[in-house]
């Protein structure tokens, strides 16, 4: 994307480009990826899987409070998308092993920065709804 210069010379940012380029909030690229592995089944699969591959037990292991149902949703849903492979074994019974893609591992640092901005704002986050709620119930 080419970023052209503002009246003061100074480069716009990423999003100001976007925008100004005519961006198509109907067809929002940028909501589509977000809604898939925004989630937050998918993106703790993805941060499982970035460690190394896993067999559907142990992913139901790593995040114990979701159910067959969705963790198998969850797999369908990123294995479409492209970001995970699933890898069959002929053993008997068959076991399935799931790792990350090329794509899936390019999402890795983005995501990666992302789980670490929330953990360091998590408390900022938090008191700042207890300080809306507050505020909320008084009016």
């Amino acid at each position: 994307m080419k970023r052209e210069l503002l009246a003061d010379g100074e480069a716009p940012s990423v999003a100001e480009a976007v925008l100004n380029a005519g961006f198509d909030m109907a067809n929002c690229p940028v909501r589509d990826v977000m809604d898939h592995i925004g989630g937050k089944w998918s993106s703790l699969m993805l941060l499982t899987l970035s460690t190394k591959p896993h067999r559907f037990g142990e992913l139901k292991r790593a995040v114990p409070d979701i159910s067959q149902r969705m963790l198998t949703q969850t797999l369908r849903d990123l294995q479409r998308d492209g970001y995970i492979s699933r890898h069959v074994f002929p053993t008997v019974p068959p076991s399935v092993e799931y790792r990350l893609t090329p794509l899936g591992e390019s999402i890795m640092p983005p995501l990666s920065a992302l789980v670490g901005w929330a953990v360091d704002n998590h408390p900022k986050i938090v008191e700042a709804r207890k300080v809306y709620e507050a505020s909320a119930a008084e009016n």
